[in-house]
């Protein structure tokens, strides 16, 4: 068989470069690093008042990580060691509280700065408010209180499929082992409907409504008021793996709360005001949490006790865990009576502690704002655009 000439085989390498599966650019980077100039003004508002402790708390989760793992900003990677060279030297960068030229001067020399891209590729984050809630119960069940906070259920399995496959790095499955096989976990209607599931996960306690057990779902953790005077704090222990799905965004869509009066307190007192429909909302969102009892609280996905105001939830499947933090929102001004007053722009130091199944993608975060009522107040009604950064100290 002859060989091709210089033509022919300029026509089969071009046929085979036309056959060559096209390589589809990346999504683009969730953290952007910024120039000198482009570093946004940096002032605590709470004057780093518990900055400390939060900072401790990442160190705390970062040192049972091996020194080398590898911790994503964006295009760049950092080490677990890295980053805790960060935070050791934060601390002492604001152990006198420096003034804001003082700060400024400092990060400038000293950090790389990266900016969050935003939901919109030009760094605008929403920020909501989480709390932890102080909810009435019994550890029996009774006419006033006959709502249950399950335990995790012992047919629960979770998986990580990066032992099967590498490529599924990051991926999880929740599902309900049979002894033979691995099935979908049912929904909130489906569980709720369960005749058996107090018997696979036992109560750990029980509220008085369906409002009260879908607020410690979204919150994550809370704490429980018994009749005895006790309090029984409950924390996080798993879901049914299915999505978050909106309670307050139905209820706009069905024109039942308009968007500008939505907050936790309009869920609450709409689903109070109508307990006929209070079951069907509810089940709009199919994601169900279990709780465990808990000597302290709250903790995040970390789990490293929640810092108030100094710690975030974000999506940490693209933002560095544990990692030191700036955000800027606007933030209510909350008076004695548990009133807004009004809102008033905010700036300070946070760390990425926690995460959340409404958190996701590069223009979400939640700020955690402690107990109380004026935490209650001030996360039900958070709900504002921001910007996010996140720090790293240049290498020595």
């Amino acid at each position: 068989m002859p060989r091709p000439t210089g033509l022919w085989l300029a026509l089969l390498l071009l046929g085979l470069h036309a056959c060559a599966p096209v390589e589809k650019p990346g999504p683009p980077p969730s953290l952007i690093r910024l120039q000198t100039q482009e570093f946004p003004q940096f002032a605590d508002a709470l004057d780093y008042e518990g900055l400390q402790t939060g900072i401790e708390h990442s160190l705390s989760y970062l040192r049972r990580l091996p020194p080398e793992t590898e911790m994503v900003y964006g295009a760049d990677r950092y080490t677990a060691s890295r980053l805790m060279h960060t935070l050791e030297a934060f601390s002492r960068d604001i152990a006198l509280r420096p003034s804001p030229e003082a700060l400024n001067n400092i990060l400038r020399q000293n950090y790389w700065i990266y900016q969050a891209a935003g939901s919109d590729s030009h760094g605008t984050v929403l920020f909501t408010g989480y709390y932890e809630p102080l909810l009435r119960g019994s550890k029996t069940r009774s006419g006033q209180y006959p709502v249950p906070v399950h335990s995790r259920p012992a047919d629960l399995v979770e998986i990580d499929l990066t032992l099967f496959d590498p490529d599924l790095k990051g991926r999880r499955i929740v599902g309900q082992y049979t002894g033979r096989t691995v099935l979908p976990y049912p929904d909130r209607a489906g569980l709720r409907a369960a005749a058996n599931l107090d018997t696979l996960a036992p109560p750990i306690a029980w509220l008085a409504d369906e409002v009260d057990l879908l607020i410690l779902q979204i919150q994550g953790s809370g704490k429980i008021a018994l009749p005895d005077g006790r309090i029984q704090n409950v924390r996080y222990d798993g879901s049914n793996g299915l999505p978050y799905r909106s309670v307050g965004s139905l209820l706009i869509d069905q024109g039942k709360i308009s968007p500008k009066d939505m907050s936790m307190q309009a869920i609450r007192a709409y689903l109070r005001d109508h307990p006929q429909e209070a079951q069907t909302i509810v089940n709009h969102n199919p994601r169900y949490i279990f709780f465990k009892p808990s000597i302290a609280g709250p903790f995040g996905a970390l789990n490293q006790p929640l810092t108030p105001m100094r710690s975030i939830a974000v999506d940490r499947g693209i933002f560095p865990s544990a990692a030191l933090a700036f955000v800027t929102t606007r933030v209510p001004s909350v008076n004695v009576r548990g009133e807004i007053e009004g809102w008033e722009a905010y700036g300070g130091f946070a760390l990425a502690q926690d995460a959340g199944s409404a958190i996701k993608g590069p223009g979400r975060v939640d700020l955690f704002w402690g107990d109380g009522a004026r935490a209650e107040k001030a996360a039900g009604h958070l709900k504002h655009p921001g910007a996010l950064y996140f720090l790293i100290r240049k290498t020595d």
